[in-house]
């Protein structure tokens, strides 16, 4: 079949394999996922698409399996999602301790994200400069220059702010590393 013979049978039976999908799906976008791959699956296999009328009823077989497929998919998710919204909220907090009304806290938010991704990734997360340099996919030096100016543009901001002293940040990972041993 070529490209002319299967944008024919495209454009032939595209609306009805639409609705089609639309009363099965919970989206409109789900259903022109649904659509699409079926449409994928019919030029990958373009040789088995029989002619004329059949091409129709065989369209809508591969439609069927594509939904089948796609609401396993959504079972998986769903369940996984459960799954993980029940592991959170079993454990224990992972988080600092929250300085939100400090000054430092409002001195931090105010820096470029680049700058608080750094900070946050060296204090809360406990990365090493390479380690960084793998998240950011950059070199272990950018990273050891990018971390020296965030911080240099950090202690500034401090100081304009009047923050004489910054209270210690805890490492939680770390702790919780220890205590796991």
């Amino acid at each position: 079949m070529d490209e002319d013979e299967f944008a024919a049978v495209y454009a032939e039976n595209y609306r009805a394999l639409f609705g089609y999908a639309l009363r099965r799906c919970e989206s409109p976008d789900d259903a022109a996922d649904v659509v699409a791959e079926t449409f994928t699956i019919a030029w990958r296999r373009a040789d088995d698409l029989p002619p004329g009328d059949e091409a129709r009823l065989w369209l809508y077989g591969v439609a069927r399996r594509v939904l089948a497929n796609h609401r396993r998919g959504e079972l998986r998710h769903a369940a996984k999602t459960a799954m993980l919204r029940d592991e959170l909220a079993a454990a224990p907090s992972l988080t600092p301790a929250p300085m939100d009304g400090t000054p430092v806290a409002q001195v931090f938010r105010a820096l470029p994200e680049r700058d608080r991704e750094l900070l946050s990734l060296v204090a809360w997360e406990g990365l090493s400069h390479a380690e960084i340099a793998k998240v950011l996919g950059c070199s272990r030096n950018a990273v050891s220059s990018r971390l020296h100016r965030a911080r240099k543009r950090f202690a500034r901001a401090l100081r304009a702010a009047g923050v004489d002293e910054v209270p210690a940040v805890r490492n939680t990972r770390l702790e919780m590393e220890g205590n796991r041993r």
